[in-house]
């Protein structure tokens, strides 16, 4: 079996889940495709020895793909990635000529054009309900069409079994040129259910996961920024690979030097007293009837960690969970932690967009996963890096959008803003006036 590692392009990388579980599996993913100027910042900082490219998918071409990072003409093992699709069913029309599901057409141009010998396509499990089965027999007739195939078996991953303490469903694509054998699905690595009558290993709880962070309402200082050093408590076996106390066997990623005393993105949540008290009184593993937060249960899971909308469509945060014993909202930090993000790995310093990037990526564990089912297929045997990289470049976790644009030589309208309805009303009437 070849030792190498496997080359690797990630579109639509946010601040780079896939990116992270790839590389804990052994790939160099030497070139990371993503549109807002703030979540490249991030990934340039956690990433700081492969290129992050900060465009949209629908605008570039492979051949900059190949020339701005180093992978100029060499073979391209996999490309991977999660386009949002938006318009599944429309009467009479092709899903895959909507608008909305441009995105997807550009996945798979640019798939086309790199001739990766393999792909993934990470989605929400709702693409594969009712009617819009038929946008996902578009998807594989695009690609058959093109010396591609596509696994006909197409399964909904849920990050619990993969050692993720939290339920999060996803639909996950595997494709490969013609000819090449495709990947299984990963098995399951932990049982969720703790019913372990197939002997897998449990997975991870909350308190778990969290149990040796300190409580940051302890820290006053946390309520304007959102680092302090501090002492940790005793971690669990999950906990210690997280916080590289111990090296797992089988992370193949470039180790990354940081203060071990160092508690991130732990920035407080000023709750009003009213919310306090309606926290308190809310029983673990329940949802808080005003709020709709679900408090998190010590010997549970985490419900879906979600993204919340964008500026263009509103700037909404998504409910996050109240921690299991205090009465409070979770910090970025923990939600790191249940999403299987390793300390090291920094996010903006804002709670917003650190809780959406969180949102919207994929669970590290979960890519890996899926990452070294690729492996087996190409019989590539990763090797162990022994550089050890220094993160270095703070000022790109505290970017805001103009700062973040102008760094990256991008409009800070690149995500667009938001149209709101009187604007909507307003544009109706100057048009009306010139009919």
């Amino acid at each position: 079996m070849n030792k190498k590692r496997p080359i690797a392009v990630d579109l639509f990388a946010g601040v780079g889940g896939m990116t992270l579980g790839f590389e804990q599996a052994g790939f160099d993913v030497l070139a990371s495709v993503e549109i807002d100027p703030i979540h490249c910042s991030i990934h340039r900082y956690n990433f700081p020895f492969w290129t992050t490219i900060c465009a949209s998918v629908t605008s570039i071409k492979a051949s900059e793909i190949r020339e701005l990072s180093t992978i100029k003409n060499k073979p391209i093992d996999v490309v991977f990635g999660g386009p949002p699709c938006q318009g599944f069913s429309l009467m009479g029309k092709r899903s895959l000529e909507d608008d909305r599901n441009t995105l997807v057409k550009h996945f798979i141009r640019l798939v086309l054009e790199l001739q990766p010998n393999y792909f993934v396509i990470e989605n929400v499990p709702g693409m594969v309900i009712g009617k819009q089965q038929m946008f996902l027999e578009e998807i594989f007739a695009e690609f058959a069409q093109n010396n591609y195939q596509v696994k006909p078996d197409y399964k909904i991953l849920n990050s619990a079994n993969y050692g993720v303490p939290q339920l999060r469903e996803r639909l996950f694509l595997l494709g490969s040129k013609k000819g090449l054998n495709l990947p299984n699905y990963p098995s399951f690595i932990t049982d969720y259910t703790h019913i372990n009558d197939s002997n897998l290993p449990s997975t991870p709880t909350v308190k778990e996961a969290i149990q040796d962070l300190p409580e940051v309402n302890q820290y006053p200082e946390l309520n304007r920024r959102d680092w302090v050093i501090t002492d940790y408590g005793k971690p669990s076996n999950y906990i210690k690979n997280l916080r590289i106390v111990s090296n797992a066997i089988d992370d193949y990623s470039y180790p990354r030097h940081y203060n071990k005393k160092l508690l991130t993105s732990s920035l407080r949540t000023k709750h009003q007293q009213k919310s306090i008290e309606r926290f308190k009184e809310t029983h673990q593993g329940k949802i808080e009837p005003i709020s709709r937060f679900f408090r998190l249960h010590p010997d549970g899971f985490c419900n879906t960690l979600r993204a919340g909308t964008p500026i263009n469509r509103g700037a909404h945060t998504s409910p996050r969970p109240i921690h299991p014993f205090t009465p409070r909202c979770i910090t970025v930090r923990e939600a790191a932690r249940l999403h299987s993000y390793p300390d090291w790995f920094r996010f903006h310093v804002t709670k917003w967009h650190g809780f959406r990037q969180i949102g919207n990526s994929v669970p590290p564990l979960l890519a890996k996963a899926v990452a070294q089912e690729i492996l087996k297929v190409i019989e590539i045997s990763p090797v162990k890096p022994m550089t050890i990289y220094q993160l270095e470049r703070e000022e790109l976790l505290s970017f805001n959008m103009t700062q973040a644009a102008k760094y990256y030589n991008v409009s800070p309208d690149v995500i667009g803003k938001r149209i709101r309805k009187e604007d909507t009303r307003k544009n109706k009437e100057t048009i009306g006036s010139f009919i």
